[in-house]
């Protein structure tokens, strides 16, 4: 399990630690990480360029001391300053090594805080230095280009002449390397606020800071390299914590010899209707391929039929809206909402399932309607939603826009507020309830982002709730192995080789599992 924290956790560690070693000690660890990880992303260190960003903190330290590093193996590094202060004694190092620097210092004061305003442009001097000639030929000459601009304790947008070099090294060919954290990204949350560097690898030390795998900030962060400087011992409880394929196939539902299919867990699934009939299709087949042990789905005709023909295996049934599902036969667990429409009708089968005393995960339309009547979700048995960025901004009566600029934040916000376990989709997948870290899934592919899929994903955490899985840990699991088919279905490990659809994902959920149970 991978555990993240914030800004705030770190510092108080840090200063235990820093106590009991001699002054210094963990900027030099934190530099000679930092030189490392630079010597692995070079092809070689002999003569390759080395620009250094260099601000007020002590990243910029860490950033001075590790290019001095470079600087001794033949390097050719600059040093670019522009923070207000300067670390000297890293100052003086990078200089006795032959380092060179190029002083910004008088531009203005690049500080940033709370009150400062996101996207403001670069005006005056600050402006000129983009087409100020030697700026120009040194980052868009760099082999390596590293942020050490602004530490962990920066908050709100970057001002000048900060936002501007952030914007310049995005334009830059060379591998832009990030001390600890992007500048521009909150560590704590992952906010960003107008400009903020986008590096190919940021290299983080003691622990991964929060941010770092949440969006916005994930996108800006690139691949992470954790650097050990001793911190774990002195780390309080995670606030924000990551499941690896081993954790998850450790909490997976799993066939035993003495299983029948009541035992594995029956999931019953509404949705779906006369009008929208693929994404019933999708939710069942997500069911059906998790692993459930028998699926009981039902609906309006013309869905019934459409399941029938697709998922012979689904036990199916007609219902009306006066007859709710009081028919339909025993469950473990229900899945609500996908296509199944948002008139009187709907909300009378919502508040059908929704009055039952098994867990219940509400999508889509279902959410529609709780949107409406949050009624519908004051219930005392489990509950788990799974929005997108919209449906989680109407439930909270937020501008999407808030939603997707602070996800941690709202996802938070949302399972307090609601009473529920909230598995917010995107292209970080945040799962939160109220007491407990929130889980961040990294796997998955930005070819996920294509209709049905969000239906696959309700089918798979439905079978796991079925399999007797808490709404946190079935979320958290489904999220995790849905993002896996994925990535399978495209042909990658990165999920980066072609496009796919939701029923691609949905076939390929049982290699999907059997590659994380093979780990077991």
């Amino acid at each position: 399990m991978l555990t993240a924290y914030t800004s705030d956790e770190i510092r108080a560690a840090e200063q235990v630690l820093m106590a009991r070693l001699p002054g210094g000690t963990l900027m030099r660890r934190a530099a000679t990480g930092l030189a490392v990880a630079c010597v692995k992303a070079l092809p070689r260190v002999y003569g390759s360029r080395v620009v250094l960003l260099i601000g007020s903190g002590d990243n910029g330290g860490d950033a001075l001391y590790a290019g001095a590093a470079l600087a001794r193996r033949g390097a050719r590094v600059h040093a670019i300053l522009a923070g207000a202060r300067t670390h000297e004694g890293g100052l003086a190092e990078l200089r006795r090594v032959g380092g060179r620097t190029y002083d910004l210092r008088g531009i203005s004061d690049p500080a940033r805080t709370e009150g400062a305003k996101a996207g403001t442009s670069a005006s005056g001097p600050a402006k000129a230095l983009e087409t100020d000639p030697m700026l120009v030929n040194l980052i868009g000459g760099a082999d390596v280009i590293v942020d050490g601009l602004v530490g962990i304790g920066g908050t709100g947008a970057l001002r000048e002449p900060y936002a501007t070099l952030a914007r310049m090294s995005a334009g830059s060919p060379g591998i832009v390397v990030a001390v600890d954290v992007p500048s521009g990204v909150d560590a704590s949350t992952g906010e960003v606020e107008g400009e903020a560097v986008r590096a190919h690898l940021t290299v983080t030390f003691g622990a991964v800071k929060a941010g770092l795998l949440i969006d916005p900030g994930a996108s800006h962060a690139g691949t992470l390299r954790q650097v050990d400087i001793g911190l774990g011992p002195f780390l309080p409880a995670p606030g924000v914590v990551t499941l690896t394929g081993p954790d998850v196939a450790e909490r997976m539902p799993r066939a035993e010899p003495e299983s029948n299919k009541y035992r594995r867990g029956v999931v019953g699934v509404v949705a779906g209707s006369d009008r929208f009939t693929g994404a019933a299709v999708l939710a069942v087949g997500g069911a059906v391929r998790a692993g459930a042990g028998l699926v009981r789905f039902a609906s309006a005709a013309e869905a019934v039929q459409q399941v029938r023909a697709k998922w012979p295996e689904a036990v199916t049934k007609i219902i009306t809206p006066e007859e709710g599902v009081r028919e339909v036969g025993r469950v473990q667990a229900w899945v609500l909402g996908p296509g199944m429409g948002t008139d009187d009708d709907a909300h009378a089968l919502a508040r059908s399932v929704l009055d039952s005393d098994v867990p219940v995960l509400v999508d889509a339309d279902g959410l529609t309607l709780a949107t409406r009547d949050r009624s519908l979700l004051r219930r005392s048995a489990p509950t788990l939603i799974t929005p997108h960025a919209g449906e989680l901004g109407r439930l909270l009566g937020v501008p999407v826009e808030e939603i997707e600029e602070r996800r941690l934040h709202h996802a938070r916000l949302a399972a307090a507020e609601l009473g529920v376990t909230v598995l917010l989709k995107g292209s970080t997948t945040l799962v939160a309830e109220e007491g407990r870290p929130v889980r961040v899934n990294l796997t998955g592919t930005p070819w996920l982002a294509t209709g049905g899929t969000g239906d696959v994903l309700a089918g798979i955490a439905g079978a796991f709730l079925a399999g007797g899985l808490s709404c946190y840990e079935a979320a958290s699991c489904a999220a995790f192995v849905h993002g896996l088919a994925a990535r399978m279905a495209a042909g990658g490990p990165e999920g980066g080789q072609a496009p796919i659809a939701a029923l691609d994902v949905a076939l390929e959920l049982p290699s999907a599992i059997r590659t994380l149970t093979a780990s077991r």
